[in-house]
């Protein structure tokens, strides 16, 4: 069954950029209207993602200021916040308005400014995502909870630092061949095991996503009306949310997030289909084992396996189950709340077989999978060619 349907998707670049939060939100806001062949007037309703825009820029009441330089005066906007799921969340929030039959058409953006602060500045502000008094008031940060899963994940399965070192080699591999990305350079294993540059053991540097400026945006209609409007119709056919503990220490599992098994499960059900009819995946990888545990929760590996399928190849396009052919959190860029949102822009130029040098062949079935926090929110979204 489908829940909307895509019809027009658009994306600025990701990087540091010196585009200000409106110029990237009106840029990929534009694309996806005239992607859509959709006038402005059409919209019924605009959802944004963004996480930290008054943190980063001094600015609130977000959706009302995106709404009105994209041309939207009168259109019903509303911010949603997630931390790094934001854009997937607002992707929701639109599916919700479609099938309430309230609103036919939804533009769904999702933007974040973060180059504005210092690489400090901006640690402290993503520290806003995990428990400020049991957690961050202690010294753990992001990296040190990733770490952590790091480490109990070569505890128990016997993953090297190899297989987090090949996840980073093919996601950069991956988004050299992206216009769009942040990070267009390829690396080789000996740069990865050898960099002195260390974060949180086991991570050094080429383990961490970046800090980047970007905005994604999406237009989603009822499936009734999509062929009007764009001949290569995708559409969303299963969507699922969950939460999990808030604090890493309160998970029952470090090598697992319970939250994506709970939203893969729901979105699989949905979808009436299993993991192996996933032919790509857009996941978050945040931290190069975030990869790895994700491939490993949505089942496409067993618990143990996802290092060594990276290591072989299988999660390289060409691959047997492609995963973040655009270069991923770890190169094409993590601009928070954009994230979740250029995953499904991804996935629609794949589906639509418009991916260039990076395209997955003859793929018609794809998966999104985005993160907040630590696990404490996560989505699953996914997507099928129509026709």
């Amino acid at each position: 069954m489908e829940l909307a349907s895509v019809i027009g998707v658009g994306s600025s670049r990701y990087g540091n950029l010196d585009s200000t939060f409106l110029e990237l939100v009106t840029e990929a806001a534009d694309k996806a209207l005239e992607d859509a062949n959709v006038h402005p007037d059409e919209i019924d309703a605009l959802y944004l993602g963004n996480f930290a825009g008054d943190q980063f820029f001094d600015q609130n009441h977000l959706a009302s200021y995106a709404a009105s330089a994209i041309g939207l005066n009168g259109t019903p906007a509303t911010r949603v916040e997630g931390a790094c799921a934001s854009g997937s969340l607002a992707i929701r929030e639109a599916i919700f308005a479609i099938k309430s039959g309230l609103c036919q058409r939804v533009l769904v953006v999702g933007a974040e400014k973060m180059t504005s602060l210092s690489t400090s500045g901006v640690t402290g502000v993503l520290a806003q995502a995990s428990n400020q008094e049991l957690e961050v008031a202690v010294g753990l940060t992001f990296p040190g909870s990733f770490a952590l899963m790091a480490m109990r994940h070569m505890h128990r399965y016997g993953t090297t630092r190899e297989h987090l070192a090949a996840v980073a080699v093919k996601n950069h591999e991956h988004g050299f061949l992206n216009p769009d990305a942040h990070m267009r350079k390829k690396i080789t294993m000996e740069e990865v095991c050898s960099s002195n540059a260390m974060v949180a053991k086991p991570f050094n540097r080429y383990d961490c996503s970046l800090i980047s400026d970007g905005a994604s945006a999406m237009v989603l209609s009822s499936p009734d009306l999509a062929s009007e409007h764009h001949e290569k119709v995708i559409d969303i056919i299963g969507s699922g949310q969950a939460s999990a503990p808030f604090e890493v220490f309160l998970n029952e599992e470090m090598t697992s997030f319970s939250s994506t098994r709970l939203a893969a499960g729901k979105a699989y059900e949905m979808a009436q289909i299993q993991p192996a009819d996933v032919q790509l995946a857009e996941v978050h990888d945040c931290f190069t084992i975030a990869e790895i545990i994700a491939t490993e929760d949505l089942g496409f590996f067993k618990p143990g396996e996802g290092g060594p399928a990276v290591e072989v190849g299988l999660t390289k396009i060409g691959g047997k189950i492609p995963v973040n052919p655009s270069g991923g959190l770890k190169a094409k860029g993590h601009p928070v709340g954009s994230t979740g949102v250029g995953q499904g822009v991804e996935m629609v130029y794949q589906l639509r077989r418009q991916a260039g040098d990076r395209q997955v062949k003859d793929a018609s079935i794809g998966l999104t999978h985005n993160v907040g926090g630590s696990g404490g929110t996560c989505n699953v979204h996914i997507y099928r060619r129509r026709g």
